[in-house]
């Protein structure tokens, strides 16, 4: 896959985070992301599902398309992926705050 196909397919994705009050307040995480003791050890997955918010950002840093995620795991909607793009960057955000604090 070329960085061409992968920039045209991830950036709509990237940018679609922005703006409406930060995407209302990353859209409400708690519908889409949930952190169960018994599930995955407590990693944060998308709700319902046991794959993990650190799965889905590994297929898409590794090239994977959101068409391509979607098809491998049919049950998750592209909200789900928006979702696992916001915890990262809302966890980074933290981060970032506590360093500097």
């Amino acid at each position: 896959m070329s960085t061409e196909v992968l920039a045209r397919d991830t950036v709509p994705l990237l940018v679609s985070l922005c703006s409406e009050e930060v995407r209302s307040s990353f859209m409400q995480l708690e519908d889409r992301i949930a952190i169960v003791p018994d599930v995955r050890g407590g990693k944060p997955c998308i709700k319902g599902t046991r794959i993990t918010v650190y799965d889905v950002l590994e297929y898409m840093a590794g090239g994977m398309t959101e068409t391509e995620i979607l098809r491998d795991f049919p049950t998750l909607q592209r909200e789900d992926l928006l979702a696992c793009l916001s915890f990262a960057a809302a966890r980074e955000r933290r981060l970032a705050v506590s360093r500097a604090a």
